[in-house]
């Protein structure tokens, strides 16, 4: 239960550093998502398939000893979730564009403001669950010691630690 919570803020946190991530590529795509949105594979998969540092891992497996069997489940479930990943992106960074061309305008409405952060925000809870149900069924592919690797591996990072210092891992 503790590395599930740590898992989930870390899952948390890292969604919500997506919109800041919006805002500085802004440039780069001025008319639509970010270009890394519409890009390569989906986040998290640039840290290895087999071992440390070779993609297609997400970061808390790289290291572990990975059957082919075990690294064909885990790119298929990680490449599954991808078009709905990419359509929640696209529904955030809308809602944050509208949002903050609403606040720079002459004709503010209040209520529309909430509904647009509303929206940003749902799709943001929806890319944190997803990627939730994710870590949950590549937890599931590995064997009982593979996973103590990771938790262990997990627990030695300083959000863990701090979890555990301020009484809220459960």
């Amino acid at each position: 239960m503790k590395y599930l919570s740590i898992a989930v803020s870390l899952l948390l946190l890292s969604a919500c550093g997506m919109p800041l991530l919006a805002l500085a590529q802004q440039a780069s795509a001025p008319d639509g998502p970010p270009a890394r949105a519409m890009e390569g594979p989906p986040p998290g998969l640039l840290h290895g398939p087999g071992g440390p540092g070779a993609p297609g891992l997400p970061p808390f497996l790289r290291g572990i000893e990975l059957s082919e069997a075990q690294q064909d489940k885990i790119f298929a479930a990680t490449y599954a979730q991808a078009p709905l990943l990419r359509e929640q992106e696209k529904i955030a960074f809308k809602a944050h564009a509208q949002l903050r061309a609403l606040a720079g305008s002459s004709a503010y409405d209040d209520a529309k403001a909430s509904a647009l952060a509303s929206t940003a925000a749902q799709a943001m809870a929806t890319i944190s669950l997803q990627q939730a149900r994710l870590e949950q069924q590549l937890l599931a592919v590995l064997t009982p010691e593979q996973r103590k690797q990771a938790q262990r591996r997990d627990d030695g990072r300083p959000q863990a630690a701090h979890h555990r210092s301020t009484g809220d891992g459960t």
